[in-house]
């Protein structure tokens, strides 16, 4: 008798225990990092309150785990079990199958063990990947209508937003599902002889053909539901024809009913394989036949005939045959991105001169802003650190507040704690977690406001009692009752406080005193995970992996844990199905400080509405430099829908509904029981009157209204009339976006001064204004608004009134003075303010020394009025350059030659006589007048670089000079010397001290 060898070697008993070793430890440790993280999670989740969104996302996980892994696993093991037990009894000798042989006799003995094994390895992975949709199931189940229906088919946008996606993944996992299970059967069908590939007879047994080609025709079958499906996805696929989203005219009228009819050819092909496959036939011809016709259908009416009628149809005359589906485009972007209710203004701007209001105005000129919060923020670092730990960040913020009865914006920042900045000395452990352990005070600044050589006029965040500080408020005009800062931008995941100490000795470092000396304190917030017991503290030496909270005294019966201390990653974690905006902004509010955190609900899946990048629409200058950049999501729906806070002190989140009637909002908190969420009304007035117009927001519906401003579908198609976004102002070149401002002005139209957010934008390929954007708070509601200049305008964009400033030759030499002696000149936000149906530009110039230590000072303001370069001055201060160009339109208007610059001492040109020459009158006045304004356009236009421009101005320029000769002519009887100056008078060139308290 001849011993059989076993088909693979036998493994020993040591092998065996050692592989069972180290594959119970990696298991253990997996569950233990797993069921340390949950637990932690928990305790974080019950101390803020939101165990509900805990237990809702862990359980919908769970769930979908092990529904669709479970279910899947089925699937394989039922359709390997099945192939099994239909092999054939009797196998024909021949080469192949004793080759098999071995194989069988591996795979009998423990069929259903690795039928078992290979089912859960599918089933594992399917597994993971569900849980991850949890999202998706929660707006399936709870998602409502949006009161909105798609044009072409009339369906709610509700469908598309909460169902179709679900419905798509369902879809996927059922195509996964029936390939793996053929694969699984085909490979049982031919190891157990069910399916040859050598030797006489059928190929295939009758039972084998009978399961193969069921599970085809269920993958047909599911192809005629992805048909199905994908017509309504058509809604949201990208027309190249109209260069926007959403089906076209090919798509409506030849690839939608292609998809009907390949969905009903998808079904008749899955009865032929079933009835020619086992009733008729009994073989695999026409089966093959059906899923070759079926292909060549796919390419023939799928795909063939929507090219030929886009290119032989669409084509020709796009412009005409796409016009109603870019109108649909047009009113869903608008829709979905909330650009429906933007009012559109038309201005003028054609007032040039600067009026002689900007004198006596109330509503403008007092509230514009000098202080540029990025370039300030190292001057309160300097001025109000205190101590090397202390860190306002890169970026400080704009909020308003009313100060002895008057609203005005306020530049504001949070000293906190940098723990990158402690020295080696004080950044060991203890030092690190439970003695530095918090920032003080919100230190703010009037934003049209400079004292002391350029410095902010600091009113709060003092560490002391009272200001002692010169320069700053005697007394706290921003009181906070608590200013200790627990919660702060400055905080990364890691860096955790211990709080809490046992007796009267306080540990925690507060505040250096006048005195010289230190103050500490003791932690009485209510927040925190309380950490006193010995579980907790091994519970959490765990999951930090650090000993000291078992072995250090700092750690005590009374201690708790400070974690998760950035607001807005307290946010994302208690409500993880939102999109955040990148700019939290601190306030005080009722004697607190608050974190305000903007929150989106987003969809990407919104019929015909334009698809964005978020992260890519936001970029800015600012983006990573006191901002936060967002994700790379794509969406087509957004709403600033939720206003979330923060406390600074003990981190207590609330959120608060800011758009009631979301629809994805009411399926958020429907998914989490309906709480999660507070209603808009119980919003606190206090609170409310710090909210701002969000950043990011802003800024994707500011990009989208440089295309989307266009409401009509063929000047749409041309493109003509877009706009663009320009560059930096002082740094074009660097391709990096202006960034939108935040102001409290008053714009045309407007009952008031609005603290509001604005960006200037400029036609596409130019760089004239095109548009003044807006976005404010009105009665509690978004007001987004455009004030929109004449396409023919002359008034200039930030970039060439950057430029038009900044190449005046008295100005220039006057800032080549200011960037001498080692000094660095430093350019503020370019503000552009409509006034007088004209434009006031205004531009803060710092300067900054070379020395260690040195900060930016305010040390002139740049202004300019009408197109930019005609009437341009540097002053000391806000009030003298208004002055100045208030003059400079007066000589314009009347005619009166400029004063001689100061810094010019070479005598005035010699008129033949001693007496000075009477003041012109009548049309000799109004002569001199246009020529004065001819030669400021000539220094525009030659400062522009356009070309074409400079031209039009020097022939203006000449037909001037020709007219005062005449005028001159007709009053002296003769033609005398035409006149010359400039229509800016030159201001001083020597720095004069810095601007007066009133800015």
């Amino acid at each position: 008798m001849v011993m059989r060898s076993s088909p693979l070697p036998r493994m020993s008993r040591r092998g065996r225990v050692t592989i069972g070793v180290l594959v119970g430890v990696f298991v253990l440790f997996t569950l233990l990092g797993w069921g340390v993280n949950a637990w932690t999670d928990w305790l974080w989740f019950d101390e803020v309150r939101y165990t509900q969104v805990f237990t809702g996302v862990l359980a919908t996980r769970l769930l979908l785990f092990l529904v669709v892994g479970v279910g899947m696993a089925l699937i394989v093991a039922g359709n390997l079990w099945l192939a099994y037990r239909l092999r054939p009894r009797m196998r024909p000798h021949s080469a192949e199958q004793a080759t098999l042989e071995r194989y069988r006799m591996l795979l009998s003995p423990r069929l259903g063990t690795w039928i078992a094994l290979a089912s859960a390895v599918v089933g594992l992975f399917a597994g993971l990947s569900a849980q991850s949709r949890w999202t998706q199931w929660l707006l399936f189940r709870n998602g409502g209508d949006f009161g909105v229906k798609d044009p072409e088919f009339g369906v709610d946008v509700g469908f598309y937003v909460f169902q179709l996606p679900f419905w798509r993944y369902l879809l996927g996992v059922g195509f996964t599902a029936v390939v793996l299970a053929l694969l699984g059967a085909l490979a049982v069908h031919y190891v157990f002889g069910g399916v040859r590939l050598q030797g006489v007879g059928d190929r295939m047994t009758n039972a084998a053909r009978a399961h193969l080609s069921s599970l085809v025709a269920v993958f047909v079958l599911l192809k005629a539901v992805a048909y199905v499906l994908d017509r309504r996805a058509m809604l949201l696929e990208y027309n190249e024809g109209a260069k926007l989203y959403g089906a076209g005219y090919a798509d409506v009228n030849a690839l939608l009913p292609a998809k009907e009819i390949l969905a009903w050819i998808s079904v008749l092909v899955a009865v032929a394989i079933i009835v020619f496959s086992n009733a008729v036939m009994r073989n695999l011809v026409w089966p093959g036949i059906s899923l070759a016709l079926l292909g060549v259908s796919a390419v023939a009416i799928g795909g063939i005939y929507p090219w030929a009628v886009q290119t032989f149809e669409v084509k020709p005359s796009a412009r005409d045959k796409e016009a109603p589906y870019i109108e649909r485009s047009i009113e869903a972007t608008r829709s979905a991105f909330g650009l429906t209710a933007a009012k559109t203004t038309p201005y003028a701007a054609s007032n040039l001169v600067p009026p002689a209001s900007l004198a006596t105005d109330t509503s403008v000129v007092p509230n514009v802003r000098l202080l540029d919060p990025q370039l300030v923020s190292e001057t309160y670092t300097q001025l109000q650190q205190v101590r090397g730990f202390y860190d306002f960040g890169s970026k400080l913020d704009i909020d308003r507040y009313a100060v002895k009865d008057k609203t005005s914006d306020y530049v504001v920042g949070v000293r906190e704690i940098n723990y990158g900045e402690l020295t080696d000395q004080q950044n060991n452990w203890i030092n690190r977690h439970t003695v530095y352990t918090h920032g003080y005070g919100l230190v703010a600044a009037p934003a049209n406001q400079v004292v002391c050589g350029g410095q902010p006029y600091f009113v709060s965040g003092f560490l002391g009692e009272k200001a002692q500080e010169a320069c700053s408020s005697p007394t706290e005009e921003i009181p906070a009752q608590q200013p200790r800062i627990y919660y702060g931008e400055r905080m990364e995941g890691d860096d955790y406080a211990i709080v809490g100490q046992t007796g009267d000795r306080n540990v925690e470092f507060d505040r250096p005193t006048s005195t010289g000396g230190e103050q500490y304190y003791t932690y009485t917030g209510e927040g925190g995970v309380e950490i006193g017991s010995f579980p907790r503290r091994l519970l959490y030496a765990i999951k930090e992996q650090e000993s000291n909270f078992l072995l250090s005294e700092a750690v005590n019966e009374n201690s708790k844990l400070l974690y998760v201390r950035n607001p807005r990653d307290r946010v994302e974690k208690v409500a993880p199905f939102l999109t955040l905006d990148g700019d939290p902004y601190p306030a005080v509010v009722n004697g607190r400080v608050l974190w305000i955190v903007d929150g989106y609900t987003t969809a990407a899946t919104y019929p015909y509405a334009e698809r964005v990048n978020l992260q890519a629409e936001t970029t800015d200058e600012l983006t990573g430099r006191g901002t936060f950049q967002l994700a790379r999501e794509n969406v087509n729906y957004i709403r600033n829908s939720v206003k979330a806070t923060v406390d600074a002190y003990d981190g207590t989140v609330k959120l608060y509904s800011y758009d009631d009637t979301d629809p994805v909002l009411k399926a958020w908190n429907k998914a989490f029981g309906g709480d999660l969420v507070l209603p808009k009304g119980d919003i606190p007035p206090e609170l409310a009157e710090h909210f701002r117009y969000p950043a990011d927001l802003f800024k994707v519906q500011r990009n989208l209204l440089t295309k989307f401003h266009v409401t009509d579908p063929g000047d749409f198609y041309s493109g003509q009339d877009f706009w663009q976004v320009p560059n930096v102002p002082d740094a074009p070149d660097s391709g990096q976006k202006q960034p939108p401002y935040y102001l409290f002005t008053q714009f045309p139209g407007q009952e008031g001064p609005r603290f509001q957010l604005t960006s200037a934008v400029t036609p596409n390929g130019r760089q004239n204004l095109a548009a003044l954007v807006s976005g404010s708070y009105v009665d509690g509601q978004p007001r987004l608004e455009v004030l929109e200049l004449p396409d023919q305008t002359r008034i200039s964009g930030p970039v060439q009134v950057h430029q038009q400033m900044t190449n005046n030759g008295d100005i220039r030499q006057q800032l080549n003075l200011l960037s001498s002696n080692q000094a660095q000149v430093q350019y503020g936000n370019l503000l552009s303010l409509p006034f007088a149906d004209g434009m006031l530009y205004v531009e803060p110039i710092y300067v900054k020394s070379s020395s260690q230590d040195a900060y930016p000072l305010l040390q002139k303001v740049l202004l300019s009025y009408g197109d930019g370069g005609s009437y341009v001055v540097l002053a000391n201060n806000l009030g003298d350059g208004i002055k100045q160009l208030v003059e400079q339109g007066r000589r314009a208007q009347t005619g009166t030659p400029p004063p001689p610059s100061d810094d010019d001492n070479t005598p005035p040109p010699s008129t033949g006589g001693t007496n000075t020459p009477p003041p012109l009158t009548g049309e000799l006045a109004q002569a001199a007048g246009q020529v004065q304004a001819a030669i400021a356009e000539v220094k525009a236009a030659q400062a522009s670089g356009d070309f074409e421009r400079y031209g039009r101005a020097l022939k203006a320029l000449d037909e001037a000079m020709a007219a005062f000769q005449r005028a001159q002519a007709a009053a002296n009887g003769s033609a005398g010397p035409a006149p010359s100056g400039s229509a800016s008078p030159s201001p001083p060139a020597s720095p004069s001290p810095s601007p007066s308290p009133n800015g």
